[in-house]
C-alpha cells in the first residue's frame, strides 16, 4: 500500500509562484513515473506534467515554460514548481504514481487578485 500526500497549495496572485510537493510512503517510489494532474470546477481532470523514473519530463502545452516537475528519490518526493501563474491554473492538483491506482488527496491552488 502506497500513500501519496500533497502539500504547497494556496492562494496566489496572477503572476505569482507556488511549489507543490507530493511525498510517497513505501520503497517503490524510484521505480515509478510520477504525474501531476489538475481538475478545475466543472472540468475533467487533466494531466499537467509527468516525470519518468529516469527523470524525463513532459508537459501539457498550456503550462510549458511556466511549470517544472522534478523528483527527489531519496526523499520519495515529486515537486511541481509553478511560475507565472494565471487565473486559469486555478484547480485542485493531484499527484499520481503512474501505472498504479495510487492518487494523492489533492491540494487546492487558487490564482486570484
Amino acid at each position: 500500500q502506497v500513500r501519496l500526500v500533497e502539500s504547497g497549495g494556496g492562494l496566489v496572485q496572477p503572476g505569482g509562484s507556488l511549489r507543490l510537493s507530493c511525498t510517497a510512503s513505501g520503497s517503490s517510489f524510484s521505480r515509478y513515473a510520477m504525474g501531476w494532474y489538475r481538475q478545475a470546477p466543472g472540468k475533467q481532470r487533466e494531466s499537467v506534467a509527468v516525470i519518468s523514473s529516469g527523470g524525463n519530463t513532459n508537459y501539457v502545452d498550456s503550462v510549458k515554460g511556466r511549470f517544472a516537475i522534478s523528483r527527489d528519490n531519496v526523499k520519495n518526493t515529486v515537486y511541481l514548481q509553478m511560475n507565472s501563474l494565471k487565473r486559469e491554473d486555478t484547480a485542485v492538483y493531484y499527484c499520481k504514481m503512474l501505472g498504479s491506482t495510487y492518487w494523492g488527496q489533492g491540494t487546492q491552488v487558487t490564482v486570484s487578485s
